[in-house]
């Protein structure tokens, strides 16, 4: 067999291998029988003349082949799923799929009235909302649209800036009833701080300028943002919160304000491609639109990311 010639379904079970670890994983996430993906996977061995995967007792362990391969496969995946997207979404008026990726807490607490608002007002669209804190790739299509809390930097990318969300310490009611609020970083010393456990990028650029703020300050330690929401509405400690988040909360009290000034630039942003898209332009509009209801801040309009991305 020809290697241009090789059907996608090959490459769909080879990823899916890949992310279960075993045939039998595999097959059920793409509900065939574990013969039928052995003899896919066997297929696209014998035509692209590799080895993809040895067996070891925990299940299959990819081959430096197959992980060589797995980034192209993957393109193929996202362009497969966005040409889906894209015939689906021919026809009069706002009909067929948006793929919408934003950061957990975004996506968990800001988002869905917005996409509840979206479906009422176009009852033919379809979202499909990923939530990961990974940027997605729009160049590539493994979303149509993004919410994030960086600037876009390729220049394919059409952008608008929402504006800066402010971070602050914040704490429910009831723990500072319990504890007490305090007024300063010696007074801190004695509370129960929430926070996080591996250090990312984001963290250590945000550590050159508050050295001080390693993991064992923390009495709780959690690398999910969701996670330390959760932790501070329970009363658990004090933490780090989106200060837009906390104002929605009657009982969620900022601490020390000014203590910690961090802010996150936030953007909508989509493919150039995509601009003459009805369904995906009524999308990018109500999410600029959402979203800077939250923020609360003046954006500006919608432009290449290359110029969009140096505006205040």
């Amino acid at each position: 067999m020809n290697t241009s010639d090789v059907a996608w379904d090959l490459y769909r079970s080879f990823l899916a291998v890949l992310d279960e670890g075993s045939l039998s994983g595999a097959a059920r996430a793409l509900g065939l029988t574990q013969p039928t993906l052995g003899r896919q996977v066997a297929a696209l061995e014998e035509a692209l003349g590799l080895a993809l995967f040895t067996r070891s007792q925990t299940g299959l362990l990819p081959t430096d082949a197959a992980l060589a391969l797995r980034g192209h496969a993957e393109a193929m995946r996202d362009t497969a799923a966005a040409l889906a997207r894209e015939a689906h979404g021919f026809g009069s008026g706002v009909r067929g799929a948006v793929r919408v990726s934003a950061s957990e807490v975004i996506g968990i607490e800001v988002l869905p009235p917005i996409l509840a608002g979206l479906r009422q007002a176009h009852p033919q669209l379809e979202v499909e909302l990923v939530l990961s804190n990974r940027l997605q790739d729009l160049v590539r299509r493994e979303a149509d649209i993004a919410v994030r809390m960086t600037a876009p930097r390729q220049d394919v990318l059409m952008a608008s800036r929402i504006g800066d969300v402010p971070l602050g310490l914040v704490a429910h009611q009831d723990y500072l009833r319990r504890r007490g609020t305090p007024k300063n970083a010696a007074e801190l010393e004695h509370h129960d701080v929430i926070g996080y456990d591996q250090e990312t990028a984001w963290i250590r650029a945000a550590r050159t300028r508050y050295a001080d703020w390693g993991r064992e300050k923390f009495a709780l330690r959690c690398d999910s943002d969701l996670a330390q929401l959760a932790l501070i509405r329970a009363g658990a400690g004090i933490g780090i919160c989106q200060l837009a988040l906390a104002r929605r909360d009657p009982q969620l009290v900022p601490v020390m304000p000014g203590a910690v000034d961090l802010r996150l630039s936030t953007w909508v942003a989509m493919h150039t491609d995509l601009r003459n898209s009805p369904r995906c332009r009524v999308v990018f509009d109500a999410l600029v639109q959402g979203m800077r209801a939250y923020v609360g801040a003046d954006g500006e309009p919608a432009a290449p990311a290359g110029t969009a991305r140096t505006a205040a």
